[in-house]
């Protein structure tokens, strides 16, 4: 029997990547990602982008049985089956909170060129985030968008 060898190359992207809370198919995803017997092939990446930090919901049941040992939180064995599937990603972007200062840093980074009035770019830029409930860099990257499609010139 002979096997022919594919010399393509092929990414899988999959955008908004999540499961429902009872979908178990997340298991054989990470038996596929990380910690088969059988090698994953050379020619095939897999990307993937999700606004879950741990592509599973997580719930109050999940955590009864974590616990605190010398300081350091242990998850229970539901919790960390979850984690571990976002774990095999080696890379995540985070949005985090950022303090006024640094928000209105980011705003002008995105209008480098604005010659208006900059105290009502930054009021805008200020009630924009606060609508979002958040000051991260994706909302300033978010108001600019807005911003600009509402901007005339």
């Amino acid at each position: 029997m002979r096997f022919a060898i594919c010399r393509k190359k092929f990414i899988i992207y999959c955008d908004d990547f999540s499961f429902e809370a009872n979908d178990a198919s997340y298991i054989v995803l990470k038996t596929v990602l990380e910690g088969s017997i059988e090698a994953a092939p050379d020619n095939v990446l897999l990307y993937a982008t999700s606004n879950r930090r741990h592509l599973l919901p997580e719930t109050m049941q999940d955590n009864l049985n974590s616990t605190i040992v010398d300081g350091e939180l242990h998850y229970a064995d539901a919790i960390e089956e979850k984690i571990s599937l976002s774990d095999r990603f080696g890379l995540w972007l985070s949005f985090y909170p950022s303090s006024l200062p640094d928000y209105l840093d980011i705003v002008d980074s995105y209008f480098p060129n604005y010659s208006g009035d900059k105290e009502a770019l930054h009021d805008a830029a200020l009630r924009f985030a606060r609508t979002r409930g958040s000051r991260s860099g994706r909302t300033a990257k978010q108001f600019f968008n807005a911003f600009a499609t509402l901007s005339p010139d």
